[in-house]
Formats: C-alpha cells, sequence, structure tokens
C-alpha cells in the first residue's frame, strides 16, 4: 500500500523527534526564567553587616522609643541598600525588575511586609514592643516564602528559616528581641546572600 502524497514511512518517527525537541526547548527557558532571581545577594550581605550594627545599638537604648527609632532607621537604610543592589543586578542580567514574573514576585513579597507596617503600627500605639522581634521577622519570613514562590529555591528556604526564627522569637523571653533580629536580619541574610550571590549572578 502507498502512502498518502507528502508522508513517509519516516513521518511518524519526524514528529516524534520535533515533539521531543520542543518540549526541551520550553523546560531550558523554564529553567532560565526560573534561576534569576531580583534579590542581590551581594546586597543582603550588605544589609547583613548594617543589622549586626543596628543589634547593638539598639540593645544601648536607654527607651524603648528610641530602640524603635534605631530598627526603623536601620529598615530604611536596608531597602536604600537593597534598592541599589538589586538595580546593579538587573543591569547586568539585562532584565527589568517590575516586569513578567518580577512584578509577581513583588506583589507576593510586599503584602506581607504592609501587614507588618501596619501591626507595628497598632502594637506601638498600645504599648506593645516586646513581641515586635517576633513580629518582624515572622513576617519578614512570609513575604520571602510568598515571593521565593516565583524565584529560585534558596530564597524560599531562606524565607522558612525566617518564619521558624520568628516564631521562635515569640517564644523567647523579651530580652532575647534583638539577638533574634541580628541572627536574622545579620546571620540569615548574610548566609544565604553570599549563597544567592555565588550561585545566581551576585
Amino acid at each position: 500500500m502507498s502512502l498518502p502524497d507528502g508522508l513517509s514511512e519516516n513521518a511518524p518517527r519526524d514528529v516524534g523527534s520535533q515533539a521531543a525537541a520542543n518540549l526541551r526547548f520550553i523546560r531550558e527557558a523554564m529553567e532560565k526564567a526560573g534561576s534569576f532571581t531580583a534579590v542581590s545577594g551581594r546586597g543582603q550581605v550588605a544589609i547583613g553587616a548594617t543589622a549586626f550594627v543596628a543589634a547593638i545599638v539598639a540593645a544601648r537604648q536607654p527607651t524603648r522609643t528610641r530602640w524603635l527609632e534605631t530598627w526603623l532607621i536601620e529598615a530604611l537604610v536596608a531597602m536604600t541598600i537593597s534598592g541599589f543592589a538589586m538595580a546593579a543586578k538587573a543591569r547586568r542580567n539585562d532584565l527589568a525588575l517590575f516586569s513578567g514574573p518580577n512584578r509577581k514576585f513583588w506583589a507576593a513579597f510586599t503584602a506581607p511586609l504592609v501587614a507588618g507596617a501596619v501591626l507595628t503600627a497598632a502594637m506601638v500605639s498600645s504599648g506593645l514592643y516586646n513581641p515586635l522581634p517576633g513580629l518582624w521577622l515572622l513576617l519578614f519570613g512570609t513575604a520571602v516564602v510568598t515571593g521565593g514562590a516565583l524565584s529560585v529555591s534558596l530564597v524560599r528556604i531562606m524565607g522558612l528559616c525566617f518564619f521558624g526564627l520568628g516564631t521562635a522569637a515569640l517564644i523567647c523571653p523579651p530580652r532575647f528581641g534583638d539577638t533574634m533580629l541580628a541572627a536574622g536580619f545579620g546571620g540569615l541574610l548574610a548566609i544565604f546572600g553570599a549563597a544567592i550571590a555565588r550561585r545566581h549572578g551576585g
């Protein structure tokens, strides 16, 4: 029996080969897209260093208001460092920070941080300072986990570590608050930042 015009005995094999090639292309494209993280590892290391300094300064403050001001200043410093570091990383990788997958990252990342800011204001107005270190660590961890769902696995693991540390900080006596904050925003950020810088382009 002869085959219809335009077909040959090799047609099924050609179709299968083409499908396999398409699947490989799609898989490689997805892996390439997922290998970039907007998070700057080098920026995290720098933020970790400033957080250690902030923890030392905050522990020596005579009032809770001054203690809070110290950590709020550290938050502003951290955001500034992070912004410059991420912009530099995006330029090196020729990628936009606020489009495509990165736009979804920011939406998922910022919501828990906004919730943390609102809760901080509410707790301070009620004179509740002791739970703040645990609250900050817990909600930052939540932000990193939710944002990290659209990033590399190291980011998600870091978020889970912050989540666990925040839970521990809520259980520990209040005198360990600065130590817990130093361990999280100083230690964890620096450790994971060094790993991200090494594996994911800075």
